[in-house]
């Protein structure tokens, strides 16, 4: 492996470059332990202090298939079933027009219960951290209808019912922050400890991850570091780079965005999920878990599948699982392949995506050139029989509202979307891809629409369902 090894250091640091990122740690684990280890940049501009392998990031979202891998635990274990209703947990919880019998952990779970891009996870984040005076910041504040720093409060909201459900419980998939906040409580009734203590007891020691912890506030995170851990960049409205040390504080999402690790840390579970539950030749959970976290009853394409907390995939004949992740000064991405193979890859600046370095890891796993790309639908150099059918405003509300604006421009489908014009190509089916105007081969994103009676009720942009205004 050792030219493979030299090639993918050029090819990442040459494109670390390119980026212009602050720090980044990459960590590649294989059968015979770390096959690929690279550090980029800094975890500290004005002191220079260096990013390394054991600099603790945070990892946002990747959190979420741990707290999945814990409620699959406890099934195998006789503490609770994935089929309970979520009201055995929260008897006040409802969702508008659903039976709560049909509201499942699993469907939380697997974002199927219907719930809608909502604002809850932004409004916790202003209102419970250091956050700059900007328009986000000042619209969350104005808008809170309270701290939302307890899990009742968002069972309140969205008991309450202002919002227009996805469809039937089970119906469609659309990513959800307020259904993984759910399932962090709900394992600390089946599991009678914290989530906290049962990642640590279960997972975190018995798989030597010791500079990883799940805490609110990074307070815990900081004391584990002992001075190694990065601090946290943006940019501002002119592109500047700009930092801080005001960790996302979102107290009620403790499962959903909570967990702080390192690349060699986080490798160390991925591998272990890939080889079954088994970590150097220890069993560390049961094969059953990972069966019911990622196995044979999801579906193994070359479109992403979401699992218990992580997308699972096929590439060139391998299985993929994987999630990302993104808060203020965090953007990462970590997964396995089958075969016994862990890959993560930690950014300190946020809002970016990590598929511009995961997919060259993964290709060096798998013996493909280390340029290719792994998009599951590509443009088919035809038009769309009914342009008019998905024309229109859909709007998501997580934080921000946000719209997604189709139109038809000199015979051309085209977007308002994240703030930039874009051009909708179409692929397959009701997929279009989403790339920069004029530049086919760039891709932003991919859309598919949902079209009932001859008309786009909503679209889904990425993994969250947009619905017509």
């Amino acid at each position: 492996m050792k030219k493979n090894t030299e090639a993918l250091n050029a090819y990442l640091t040459r494109l670390f470059e390119e980026k212009g990122y602050p720090g980044m740690s990459v960590c590649v684990r294989g059968p015979e332990g770390i096959i690929f280890e690279k550090s980029f940049g800094y975890r500290n501009i004005e002191k220079k202090q260096p990013v390394d392998g054991d600099t603790i990031f945070g990892i946002a979202s990747m959190s979420k298939s741990l707290t999945a891998l814990a409620c699959c635990i406890l099934q195998v274990e006789g503490k609770m079933s994935l089929d309970d209703p979520v009201v055995k947990y929260f008897p006040d919880f409802h969702i508008p027009g659903a039976a709560d019998e049909c509201v499942t952990v699993k469907s939380l779970a697997l974002h199927r219960a219907g719930i809608p891009p909502m604002e809850p996870l932004e409004w916790s984040i202003a209102m419970n951290s250091i956050e700059r005076d900007t328009k986000w910041y000042r619209t969350m504040c104005e808008t809170s209808p309270n701290k939302m720093d307890r899990i009742e409060q968002i069972v309140d909201y969205i008991t309450a019912g202002n919002y227009e459900p996805l469809g039937a419980p089970g119906e469609y998939m659309s990513y959800s922050n307020e259904g993984y906040a759910l399932l962090s409580y709900i394992v600390d009734q089946a599991a009678g400890i914290s989530l906290e203590e049962f990642l640590m007891e279960r997972l975190f020691k018995p798989l030597g991850m010791s500079r990883t912890i799940l805490d609110l506030d990074c307070s815990q995170a900081k004391e584990l570091a002992e001075g190694n851990i990065t601090s946290l960049f943006e940019r501002d409205d002119d592109g500047n780079l700009i930092w801080d040390d005001n960790w996302s504080v979102l107290p009620p999402f403790r499962g959903c965005a909570c967990v702080k690790s390192t690349s060699r840390d986080i490798t160390k579970y991925y591998q272990m999920l890939s080889n079954g539950g088994v970590y150097e030749g220890k069993r560390v959970i049961p094969a059953e878990a990972v069966e019911l976290m990622i196995g044979a009853e999801f579906p193994l394409r070359e479109k992403p599948y979401y699992c218990m907390g992580l997308w699972k995939s096929r590439m060139d004949g391998k299985m993929i699982a994987e999630h990302s992740g993104g808060l203020h000064g965090v953007s990462t991405q970590g997964g396995m392949v089958e075969g016994g193979y862990g890959v993560a890859v930690l950014c300190n600046e946020g809002d970016l995506g990590m598929d511009a370095f995961m997919w060259p890891c993964y290709n060096f796993i798998l013996g493909l050139p280390l340029e290719t790309k792994h998009y599951w639908a590509y443009p088919s150099g035809k038009d769309f029989s009914m342009p008019e059918a998905i024309c229109g405003d859909f709007l998501c509300k997580e934080g921000m509202p946000a719209h997604t604006i189709v139109t038809v421009e000199n015979g051309k489908l085209i977007a308002d979307y994240a703030g930039m014009k874009v051009d909708l190509l179409h692929c397959k089916e009701n997929v279009f891809a989403v790339t920069l105007p004029g530049k086919p081969e760039s891709r932003v994103n991919t859309f598919r629409f949902y079209i009932r009676n001859g008309k786009a009720w909503a679209v889904k942009c990425g993994s969250r369902i947009y619905q017509r205004v």
